[in-house]
């Protein structure tokens, strides 16, 4: 049977459940164990392709197209392995699947309720996910206290009823605020965060701690006898510098070994620390620094700017910086400051490398066609991610191939030159309004031309081995076919996962390569339609993808686009 742990949340949002609840399945795969973990979102969204990312933070995209929370990006990214859309609850689903069977008369008459029905739907997934590992953690999103929560504590209260106490443990991660105005760490927050957990029968079996500072004996001590546990069980996470030490930092209280006295087991092998402590300290300590900007929309929300829009992209570059030893220091610019004065530019001189992420709509556009041009021009390291190859693209068309009215259809449905266009097969979706159904969602296959710069990147950094023995496992997976589309026999073919619903118009293509601009890859669908999956230029570093590489990419195994930009960004003079 598997170990569960649960994760919830005490105080506040944001205290960092996410990379706790990561840093925890880490702990334990370094010491012998297969783990995974499930994400509960309480919202009635039915999964996060709708949610506002300024709000919310990124979307996460899983390999089976699943459109998720971001803290399933950070268990990924922690335990390098692929985490499937089931691994993913929100209220929405949980609904809707027992309406859905109600419906379709499933329950024989039966008067369905929140208790079963709801209960068991929501123990019956977390199960699900839990089949061939021997620990899953369970991670609570927002607070304790929230109403939005109380199905999902009563489901885990009563999932654990079923396999017993022995075989289930809690941890309630809970924040001690400083107020600057007496500069003293107040446990009163983490108190009532205890009561209010305690109402739904639950007691934390571990306290983790997060502060500005780390906690001192005094608070520990109260909070020990408040919450009746050990004090060794009350375990400090002050801020620190790169979430990556996390792990480190919760070992040096032995947290793996404790764990795993709870449970009443044993490591099934030695922790072996020394190449991620490594990769941390060229995070921390590197050689060389690079500046890089990211020229993106969505960056504000009111007073303040938010990075965790794209999460996964800073992410993805300190996971190349790590691998080469080189400091990656990041500036989020919006992209309407170049549609407003254009001489704004001149700031791209200051950076060793430039980003154009994805994101959709017609806001900040100009910007971006205006910094992907910069960039070209001024031999700029250049890396366009999804909308950033499409505008790329667009740049090229207006100012190499003359092609001046050279649009997207998605900011000028009528323009002349439609180089990014959305294809025929999906138009027909579109206008009934069904967006959703016009997505091109996770992960899809891309046969590289040989002695691209594309394709040199996939095999330094292994990748191309891993990817084409993950395909060989698909292809005996017949749902799966659609995403490898048309394979050659004998060509190099890699995976990476989409969201977007425009692609490269295949009518201009020729036109663009003759004008020098390389398709370096293609998905080939069944219909004979090839896809443009990434671009380059000759003699310099400005590639594109029509992917999104960033949700591929973990530390000690970065995405290869990345570790070649970042590569090429550290060579600027």
């Amino acid at each position: 049977m598997p170990k569960y742990i649960v994760v919830a949340g005490g105080v506040m949002s944001g205290v960092g459940k996410g990379v706790t609840t990561a840093s925890i399945g880490k702990i334990l795969q370094e010491y012998g164990y297969k783990v995974s973990s499930v994400k509960i979102d309480p919202y009635l969204n039915y999964d996060a392709g709708t949610l506002r990312p300024t709000e919310h933070g990124e979307v996460w995209v899983t390999d089976d197209g699943g459109e998720i929370d971001q803290d399933l990006g950070t268990y990924e990214r922690f335990l390098n392995i692929d985490i499937p859309r089931r691994n993913n609850l929100t209220t929405g689903q949980i609904y809707k699947a027992v309406i859905d069977r109600e419906r379709q008369g499933e329950y024989l008459g039966q008067t369905v309720q929140f208790i079963p029905h709801i209960i068991d739907e929501i123990k019956d997934r977390i199960k699900k996910a839990s089949d061939s590992y021997d620990f899953i953690i369970v991670e609570v999103g927002g607070t304790i206290g929230d109403y939005e929560n109380i199905p999902f504590l009563f489901a885990l209260k009563s999932l654990e009823r079923d396999i017993g106490k022995q075989n289930l443990i809690y941890f309630l991660v809970t924040y001690l605020p400083i107020p600057s105005h007496i500069e003293e760490m107040k446990t009163k927050p983490t108190q009532q965060a205890i009561r209010l957990l305690s109402e739904h029968g639950i007691f934390p079996d571990f306290i983790i701690c997060r502060a500005k500072r780390a906690l001192d004996i005094p608070r520990k001590k109260k909070i020990e006898t408040y919450a009746n546990i050990a004090s060794e069980h009350v375990i400090s996470e002050p801020d620190i510098e790169t979430v990556y030490q996390i792990p480190l930092d919760l070992e040096k209280e032995r947290l793996g070994e404790k764990i795993l006295k709870e449970f009443g087991m044993k490591a099934k092998k030695s922790p072996d620390w020394n190449e991620w402590k490594k990769l941390v300290n060229n995070i921390l300590n590197p050689k060389k620094s690079i500046k890089i900007a990211i020229v993106g929309k969505y960056i504000d929300i009111g007073d303040y700017a938010l990075a965790d829009s794209y999460l996964s992209i800073n992410q993805s570059l300190l996971h190349a910086g790590a691998s080469l030893n080189v400091g990656v220091e990041i500036d989020w610019l919006d992209s309407k400051k170049f549609e407003d004065n254009k001489k704004n530019l001149n700031e791209l001189k200051n950076y060793d490398g430039i980003i154009v992420p994805g994101g959709f709509g017609s806001s900040g556009v100009e910007g971006k066609i205006l910094a992907a041009n910069f960039a070209r021009t001024s031999k700029i390291p250049y890396l366009g991610l999804c909308y950033g190859l499409q505008l790329a693209v667009v740049e090229f068309a207006r100012n190499v191939c003359g092609l001046k009215d050279a649009n997207t259809t998605e900011v000028n449905p009528k323009t002349s030159s439609p180089v990014i266009d959305v294809q025929p097969a999906q138009k027909e979706i579109l206008e009934k309004s069904m967006f959703g159904g016009t997505m091109r969602l996770g992960q899809y296959a891309a046969v590289l031309k040989d002695k691209s710069q594309i394709l040199r990147l996939y095999l330094e950094t292994g990748r191309l081995k891993e990817d084409e023995k993950r395909i060989n496992e698909l292809m005996k997976v017949k749902s799966q076919a659609f995403r490898l589309g048309i394979l050659e026999k004998g060509r190099k073919t890699v995976l990476e996962r989409h969201r977007h619903r425009y692609e490269v118009n295949p009518k201009f293509v020729d036109l663009l390569e003759k004008n020098g601009m390389i398709f370096s890859g293609y998905y080939e669908r069944f219909d004979r339609t090839r896809l443009m999956e990434y671009i380059e230029i000759p003699g310099q570093s400005f590639r594109g993808t029509q992917g999104h590489p960033e949700f591929k990419s973990r530390l000690g195994n970065p995405s290869p686009l990345f570790y070649g930009f970042v590569r090429d960004a550290a060579k600027q003079p």
